[in-house]
């Protein structure tokens, strides 16, 4: 049930299902598989396919087309959140801006633009369709009612924690459906119920780092400063938790250790660039 269709996503867009698999074919977009090997294209793919649609209509030749599209699909991986963006043209570049940064993405003329948060609020409407399909059928396994939270994220995020409790319901000790159930309790400011799902995740699985960093994150918050950093150090495959730890020991007057969790975090985000 994760993702959107072929023809949900081309009827939403205003392509048709050729054109979709076409981008499909040049991997432009890399779709997941449904339960029967149909395509299942996830909220960062119909941004993409959103923009090729723009620069269809505005007559970018396909070559050009296609390196902006290649070269944008690379940017957006480093987005936060998707529904934050918006993608307009401006001249000979196509300019994306998100709530603290301006980029552009190399392409011929064109003329168009539209936010991202407005797509979302369109693929929302397929998104809950399919989570009032699983509730009926009631046939979802804890995986897939995990995936379709990861799906309501990026484009209903009220509705994710309904989704991800469903995966707990069935599966307890799906840690990663805790750990993102407790990721939202803690941006919605409560770090009782959050703190709660990162402790059951670690049950579940024992060495899950985001789960240790997240908790890391709790104990920041609450500026109780070494309980903070005990966490981070069990999380050395996140470069944030090196960031945070360096942050910590300069404010401790450790500066040699800050200097070498910064050297850690930059080399994690180098090793994730390759």
């Amino acid at each position: 049930m994760s993702g959107y269709r072929t023809k949900e996503v081309a009827e939403l867009i205003g392509l048709n299902t050729d054109q979709v698999r076409h981008y499909v074919r040049r991997k432009l977009v890399q779709p997941s598989r449904g339960p029967r090997g149909e395509f299942r294209f996830g909220f960062q793919d119909v941004v993409l396919l959103k923009t090729a649609k723009g620069l269809m209509d505005a007559s970018v030749s396909t070559r050009k087309a296609y390196r902006a599209l290649v070269k944008l699909k690379k940017e957006l991986e480093q987005v936060k959140s998707l529904s934050s963006v918006r993608i307009y043209a401006d001249g000979s570049s196509v300019v994306v801006r998100d709530d603290t940064h301006v980029w552009e993405v190399e392409t011929g003329q064109a003329q168009f633009d539209f936010s991202t948060q407005e797509l979302a609020g369109n693929v929302a409407e397929i998104a809950n369709k399919h989570v009032q399909e699983a509730a009926v059928a009631d046939d979802l396994d804890t995986d897939e009612w995990y995936n379709l939270g990861l799906d309501l994220e990026e484009v209903d995020p009220e509705k994710a924690p309904d989704a991800y409790k469903q995966a707990i319901r069935l599966d307890p000790k799906n840690a990663d459906a805790h750990v993102n159930l407790g990721r939202l309790y803690q941006l919605g400011g409560d770090l009782k119920h959050a703190k709660r799902h990162y402790e059951l995740a670690l049950t579940a699985r024992p060495g899950h780092q985001l789960a240790y960093y997240n908790l890391g994150t709790v104990f920041d918050e609450l500026d109780e400063m070494s309980q903070a950093a005990d966490y981070y150090q069990r999380a050395p495959g996140i470069p944030d938790a090196h960031y945070n730890l360096a942050r910590i020991r300069e404010l401790q007057g450790d500066e040699v250790s800050a200097l070498r969790h910064m050297r850690q975090y930059r080399d994690l985000l180098d090793q994730e660039a390759e």
